[in-house]
């Protein structure tokens, strides 16, 4: 016959389990545990305290061995269910998403991460968020290396924080090949459950170019849609500009190097024309110019997934969105200083020389 082996206990011990057992503060599963080890001190086998406690014998067993192995810190908690996690070297993960990438691929997934640490693929994940790492995202860029770079800068973000008196401010450019797409076959609506869909290939019907004017006071916008984009079409839009806004006004036009922009026949037309004061971004800077904003939002909102068969579709379609946009206009508001901007771009022109330097040797 088995035998369970004998619980002795101390008078501090029994105090304290006699206490744990009658509390009503207790939780109910460590008071039936302390009954049942001061039950075993009294000689009771584990057949005896199951039927007194009401419990199976192995969880009486389970009880008694536990105190004798940890005493009372063995029946104050359960031991941890399921496979114990595997530790992640958290310095490591973050070396190898920085500093390499896995064999014949460009970045790391969180699977060939995983494989790598031997870990899962959700605890990578939640590593990577908690460091903010993003090894699918790549943001492009393009320093500029314009010597009136810092004149640019300043004249431009001047223009935008503290515009002249009696003078309008229009961001110009054009956004040229904006293509009429037709699909080749007709795509389904989105309904529940399911996303719209709509064919990877494409019909061409042409292309138009949009030019347009972002007034930067009010978001007023003024477009034009013409076949080319040469200087004849920015001069075309030009005096547009010229009859759509306030002939006592100054107008600061702020555009990109563009050879239209400074082709004699426009310099011509602009001396005659001394209301009209040009302010050119620096090179490789366009996202110094507030209409580009406008651009993406008319190609995300009304160009990328929109339908046309010909090309006075696609005008329409654009002029609609046009005057929409200036119904209720919303202007951008520029927030950073051309110092702080500067300070980013000596930071960003250190670290690119840095890494030239560095490929060099």
């Amino acid at each position: 016959m088995r035998v369970a082996p004998e619980i002795v206990l101390t008078d501090e011990e029994r105090a304290e389990l006699t206490r744990l057992a009658r509390s009503k503060l207790t939780s109910v599963r460590l008071a039936l545990r302390a009954r049942i080890v001061l039950l075993a001190s009294q000689g009771l086998q584990n057949k005896e305290i199951a039927a007194q406690v009401g419990v199976g014998r192995v969880q009486v067993s389970r009880w008694r061995e536990r105190y004798l192995e940890s005493r009372l810190a063995g029946i104050e908690r359960d031991l941890p269910r399921g496979v114990p996690p595997v530790k992640v070297d958290v310095a490591r993960l973050v070396a190898l998403t920085t500093q390499s990438t896995p064999e014949a691929a460009t970045h790391w997934s969180t699977r060939k991460m995983g494989a790598e640490l031997g870990v899962s693929a959700s605890t990578v994940m939640r590593h990577w968020h908690a460091h903010g790492l993003k090894p699918h995202i790549v943001r492009g860029f393009k320093g500029s290396r314009d010597p009136k770079f810092v004149q640019k800068l300043e004249d431009i973000v001047g223009l935008y924080m503290s515009p002249p008196e009696h003078a309008l401010v229009l961001c110009c450019d054009e956004k040229s090949q904006v293509q009429a797409l037709d699909r080749t076959q007709p795509g389904l609506p989105m309904k529940k459950g399911r996303a719209a869909t709509m064919t990877h290939d494409y019909k061409r019907n042409g292309t138009t170019t949009l030019f347009a004017a972002l007034n930067v006071l009010d978001g007023q916008v003024i477009g034009q849609c013409q076949q080319h984009h040469t200087h004849i079409e920015w001069l075309k839009f030009l005096r547009q500009i010229d009859r759509e806004t306030p002939k006592g006004k100054t107008l600061h036009l702020i555009a990109d190097n563009y050879a239209t922009h400074k082709h004699p026949a426009v310099q011509q037309w602009l001396a005659k024309h001394p209301r009209f004061e040009m302010h050119f971004t620096p090179t490789s800077a366009s996202w110094l110019n507030m209409v580009e904003r406008f651009f993406r939002d008319i190609t995300t909102e009304r160009l990328r997934r929109g339908v046309f068969t010909s090309v006075p579709e696609l005008v329409a379609a654009i002029d609609e969105y046009v005057a929409h946009h200036n119904i209720k206009p919303k202007p951008f508001i520029w927030t950073k200083s051309a110092r702080d901007i500067l300070q980013k771009v000596i930071r960003a022109n250190r670290r690119l020389s840095s890494k030239q330097n560095g490929t060099l040797h």
